[in-house]
C-alpha cells in the first residue's frame, strides 16, 4: 500500500494540534510560570492559556505554509485532433 505525501503531512500536523498545545500548557504551567517565574496557581493558569494558543497558531501558520509552497503535479493535457 503506497502512502499518501499528503495524507502523511496531514497526519503529522493533526498530531502535532493535539499533543503540542497540551503538553505546551502543563510544561509553562509547572515548570516556566510557577518554578521559575514564580508566579501564584491562578495566574499561571492564565498565562500557560496564552502559550498554548499561540502555540495553535504556530501550527496553523506552518500547515498554511507547507500547504501554498507545495509541489503539486501539473494535470497532464491530452493532445486534441
Amino acid at each position: 500500500m503506497a502512502t499518501n505525501p499528503v495524507m502523511k503531512k496531514m497526519l503529522i500536523f493533526t498530531i502535532m494540534m493535539v499533543i503540542l498545545p497540551i503538553f505546551s500548557y502543563f510544561f509553562s504551567k509547572s515548570l516556566i510560570f510557577e518554578g521559575l517565574l514564580g508566579f501564584t496557581h491562578t495566574s499561571s493558569y492564565f498565562y500557560a492559556a496564552i502559550v498554548a494558543i499561540a502555540i495553535v497558531h504556530v501550527i496553523l501558520g506552518m500547515f498554511i505554509y507547507v500547504a501554498f509552497t507545495e509541489d503539486t503535479k501539473p494535470v497532464p493535457q491530452f493532445k486534441t485532433d
